[in-house]
């Protein structure tokens, strides 16, 4: 089985999907139109977010955020070892320096702690990602962000659905963003994003930059030729098509979420108490009220590699996030770092492996991976 397909799923929404594409082709604006207005309005209803702009890709929105909410030549941002490479390379084309933290070992978010350690005078923000399936300690890190007078922006690339104390993830600091790449729980047929805020200055500033950095009367009420450039910005509209596949969507979204649900609670059935499976996702008690989101099913085991190899041999395709700590990857070499420098970043990017998870899964198939896990733990075959 693949680690992900969402051809059931297309299938199934394909008669909605195809009345989004008609009436962009109808309309005759195939970017930055009125398909990508109306998914901006939905998705601020959905998140309960002021604000809502649609960009190309979840990793142009944080660098658009960033740039938004004042970030300055050389001022540095805490962002955690373990992550995607956005996470920390996002940061260098808005102009600033990332500094590496480490990251709670159970929760895979930004460690608080670890951020007042690493802070130094020229550092202005802090950027948890929220990975796999809950948020970062988000209140620990906002009492951090307010004790050392930082600005906080969430990596909420991976979060939608996501809450903190009935608060979407992303509207807890100055800003988030939201990544609709295929995988995504809302994933579109290409690349696209969203910034998300409360903040009306952010999101007029995000608008301008995603467009060239035109700000002024548009065509027709809707984004187009706006008459004052007064940023440099960038090309990163979101195409109507891709808006109108996200629509069709975000109607079920919530009930792939509950569906994602359910195949994380078999896999936790069938994999508890298996021998050399160290650890299984779950939602951590925090100080808030936390909904999670099974965006990928992510477990910790040893020999991950070999195990990967395994379920490959028999038709199971996995993931590993992330094989390489950001802290090492040679892009960032210029900062010095060595192993060991960041322990549980380290361990992470050792032992965790993602497992199918989405939609069109079957519980027949989890339980399949579930078997071959265990042949490979037990010495046996699947």
């Amino acid at each position: 089985m693949p680690f992900f397909t969402q051809s059931a799923t297309f299938s199934d929404l394909w008669p909605t999907t195809r009345g989004h594409i008609v009436d962009v082709i109808e309309n005759g604006k195939y970017s930055h139109g009125r398909k990508v207005l109306e998914l901006e309005s939905a998705l601020a209803a959905y998140t309960g977010a002021a604000h809502v702009v649609g960009v190309n890709s979840g990793t142009d929105a944080l660098v658009l955020l960033l740039r938004a909410c004042g970030l300055a030549p050389g001022d540095e941002v805490v962002v955690p070892a373990f992550s995607f490479i956005a996470s920390a390379s996002s940061v260098v084309p808005a102009g600033g320096r990332p500094v590496f933290a480490d990251i709670e070992p159970d929760g895979y978010g930004l460690d608080p702690d670890a951020v007042a350690a690493v802070a130094g005078p020229r550092t202005r923000f802090v950027m948890p990602a929220h990975l796999f399936h809950q948020p970062a300690d988000l209140t620990g890190l906002l009492a951090v962000a307010r004790r050392l007078g930082l600005t906080l922006v969430e990596d909420s690339a991976e979060a939608i659905g996501m809450r903190h104390d009935g608060v979407h993830a992303g509207l807890l600091g100055a800003g988030g963003v939201l990544s609709f790449f295929p995988t995504k729980t809302l994933g579109a047929l290409g690349d696209a994003g969203a910034v998300i805020t409360n903040d009306p200055e952010v999101a007029e500033t995000v608008s301008a930059l995603r467009h060239h950095g035109r700000f002024g009367p548009t065509i027709d009420n809707f984004p187009g030729i706006a008459t004052t450039t007064g940023l440099v910005g960038v090309n990163s509209k979101m195409d109507d098509v891709q808006a109108a596949v996200l629509l069709a969507k975000l109607g079920r979204l919530d009930a792939d979420i509950r569906r994602r649900a359910e195949l994380a609670d078999r896999y936790a059935r069938g994999l508890t108490g298996v021998p050399g499976v160290r650890k299984l996702p779950s939602v951590l008690p925090r100080r808030a009220s936390v909904r999670g989101v099974f965006y990928v099913y992510v477990i910790e085991v040893d020999r991950r590699d070999e195990l990967a190899a395994h379920l490959a041999a028999h038709g199971v395709g996995t993931e590993t996030y992330y094989p390489v700590p950001l802290h090492l990857q040679p892009c960032f070499a210029d900062l010095g770092h060595r192993p060991g420098d960041f322990p549980n970043a380290e361990a992470a990017c050792r032992r965790t492996l993602a497992l199918p998870l989405y939609p069109d899964l079957a519980v027949d198939d989890v339980d399949r991976v579930c078997d071959v896990i265990r042949s490979f733990q037990t010495g046996g075959h699947a």
